[in-house]
């Protein structure tokens, strides 16, 4: 005898729902396991409500910055800057090039700890659990710190929990300082953070005040120095010509500690002043709680379809594979001997 096999018609072949999922079958599957979906979804839910709740609000001022003119650095240094490198000293900066040192200063390792340590913020920023709005005054955690005596706690192995710089320096940066630069106008933006709305625009205020006092400082010392160099070359040589030089470079760094020192803004000049918050920036509350709401739902689902097509409950799950198995036997017995 002769071994054929049938073929199935095309129209037999895409009849075949081996490799097809009804939508109703889905659903059916959603339905019946609903509970679930409600539980985990309520669940995620109230989880995400309770972290919303328990997170304290947090405050934060911004104080919007224009980088100085830098009159003093950039005129003086067009005029004598060619006699200057004469003599071996370099006089002026450029006020753009003077900005950028500042920003760069200003989240830097020694001055955030100099910042830190001369404000007195250790407590602040290391022990306190939340801001009395009553009271205007932190709470402290007095296992870590007591405000009445300034003493700070120990662990358990005994060692002192007052912090190191490396420790307030990292906290400050990553949970409180944000420094953002608008690169088409040049406008630098100080935002700090903090529980206290207070306490956000003060140490913004501070830090504005501070790396504008620390670049003065700095080109001063600069400046000063390099007067009392001028005046060392000056009694060295008795040739006219470089002494002439020598009295130029002199009298336009002596205007340039003048200057320095008559500017009260010396590298940003605020044009918008950082004020007491009055709606807090963090935690965002509902959005915090959508998010549980939807992770919950999606959550539920994939584990009600986990469960079904894993353990093959009964319903429409086993429906659908006895369905799948009777297909597979009809086109075993299609074969023809």
């Amino acid at each position: 005898m002769t071994r054929y096999e049938r073929i199935p018609e095309p129209s037999e072949a895409g009849n075949y729902p081996d490799d097809e999922i009804d939508l109703r079958e889905l659903f059916t599957i959603v339905w019946a396991s609903k509970w679930i979906i409600i539980l985990s979804t309520l669940l995620f839910a109230v989880c995400g409500v309770a972290y919303a709740l328990y997170k304290p609000d947090i405050y934060q001022a911004n104080a919007l910055l224009a980088p100085a003119d830098g009159e003093s650095g950039g005129r003086l240094g067009g005029q004598l800057g060619s006699l200057a490198s004469l003599a071996g000293v370099t006089i002026g900066e450029d006020s753009s090039n003077n900005t950028v040192i500042a920003k760069e200063v200003l989240q830097s390792r020694a001055f955030l700890a100099d910042f830190i340590r001369r404000h007195q913020l250790e407590a602040p920023l290391m022990a306190t659990e939340a801001w009395n709005t009553r009271r205007k005054e932190w709470v402290y955690d007095r296992k870590i710190y007591n405000p009445e005596t300034g003493e700070w706690g120990t662990d358990d192995d005994g060692e002192s929990l007052r912090p190191t710089d490396w420790d307030l320096v990292k906290t400050f940066r990553e949970n409180h300082l944000k420094v953002s630069e608008n690169k088409d106008n040049g406008m630098v933006t100080v935002s700090v953070k903090s529980l206290s709305p207070i306490a956000a625009r003060q140490w913004t205020e501070w830090l504005v005040k501070d790396i504008n006092e620390h670049m003065r400082a700095q080109d001063v010392e600069e400046a000063e120095a390099s007067i009392n160099y001028l005046e060392a070359k000056l009694n060295e040589t008795n040739i006219a010509g470089m002494q002439q030089v020598f009295y130029q470079l002199i009298e336009s760094e002596t205007r340039t500690v003048m200057l320095a020192n008559a500017q009260q803004e010396y590298v940003f000049k605020t044009v918008d002043p950082a004020v007491v918050p009055q709606e807090k920036s963090e935690p965002k509350r509902p959005l915090i709680a959508i998010i549980g709401i939807l992770l919950g739902g999606i959550l539920g689902v994939f584990t009600v379809f986990i469960r079904a097509f894993s353990t093959g409950t009964p319903g429409p799950v086993r429906r659908l594979e006895q369905r799948k198995t009777g297909n597979l036997n009809k086109n075993q017995r299609s074969k023809v001997i």
